[in-house]
């Protein structure tokens, strides 16, 4: 009897591999979920950019169509009407959005301080840089086509460097 005790004893409870084994797993699955999420601040900065790509397209039509010259800058960081970028030069009754829709991002115009959107159909090469906490995103057009996210090194004519 004595024996049969001690074998049951024996068999209560995992071994060390089977403890192990589970470890593994659970660090593996916790691994694949955290790669999963999504960057929230990534999907913020993307959101914005897709979002200002859009209001210059408008902007820039507007300027063809109306033949006046538009342009577009980001505000002082101490705006007193709160805008964080503005449109100079729209028409009459062409309102567009003033402010970014996450209070933290801004905005920088590289080599000027404010993008032409128009009259002219050819306009030069232009970027501006969204930046989010440590996220940055360059929007960039050839000066024929539309804003679009650049790649990391990529130029402003779309060439890989």
């Amino acid at each position: 009897m004595s024996r049969s005790v001690c074998a049951a004893r024996v068999q209560a409870g995992f071994t060390l591999i089977e403890i192990m084994v589970v470890v593994a797993i659970v660090a593996i699955a916790a691994a694949l979920i955290s790669l999963a999420l999504p960057d929230r601040d990534r999907s913020r900065l993307d959101e914005e950019g897709m979002r200002l790509s859009a209001l210059l397209e408008s902007a820039r039509a507007e300027a063809r169509a109306s033949g006046l010259a538009v342009r577009w800058a980001p505000a002082a960081v101490d705006a007193s009407d709160g805008a964080n970028f503005r449109f100079s030069g729209l028409p009459p009754g062409s309102e567009l959005p003033t402010r970014w829709l996450d209070a933290a991002v801004s905005a920088e115009v590289v080599g000027a301080a404010a993008v032409l959107l128009g009259p002219e159909p050819v306009l030069p090469a232009q970027r501006i840089v969204l930046r989010l906490n440590e996220r940055r995103l360059v929007l960039a057009s050839d000066g024929l086509g539309p804003f679009a996210p650049l790649d990391e090194g990529q130029s402003a004519s779309g060439d890989k460097s």
